[in-house]
């Protein structure tokens, strides 16, 4: 399954990529109704970046490691899980410059935990779900980089 998420920024792609850098970013990104709380974080964006986080489905939690296989400066970063919710997880964070701003994308391929069936019958929660925390997270990256 894929979800994809674009946004154009009035910013250098630089300053929006540094934006992403930043030690605190995961606390700006979160949407305030998401229940995440971040255990560890081994490096920045760069390969071998390891992040290690809790979410929250109800009252359970589960147990996310994302670890960052591709890495260009200014360009692009991709996570992909090593362990967590689903049974495949890839994200790939896309920085292109566009005139005197950029284009910031998101894009994910995923599979649920279950299969076929699973990803028929729940993918489009997910979707859901991805849609509101990516218009959060470009809202709050927009608002940072363009002031």
């Amino acid at each position: 399954m894929r979800f994809e998420f674009i946004t154009r920024i009035a910013a250098p792609v630089e300053k929006v990529f540094a934006f992403h850098e930043r030690e605190d970013i995961f606390s700006y990104l979160v949407p305030p109704w998401q229940k995440v709380q971040m255990v560890s974080r081994e490096g920045c964006l760069e390969v071998g970046a390891r992040l290690v986080f809790r979410v929250f489905v109800g009252p359970i939690p589960i147990t996310w490691v994302a670890v960052h296989t591709e890495f260009v400066r200014n360009r692009l970063f991709i996570d992909v899980q090593e362990r967590g919710p689903f049974a495949y997880w890839k994200h790939r964070h896309e920085f292109s410059p566009d005139g005197d701003g950029m284009v910031l994308a998101d894009r994910i391929e995923f599979r649920l935990k279950g299969g076929t069936v699973v990803d028929f019958l729940f993918g489009w929660v997910v979707r859901l779900q991805l849609l509101l925390m990516f218009r959060h997270r470009h809202a709050v990256t927009k608002r940072s980089c363009e002031g």
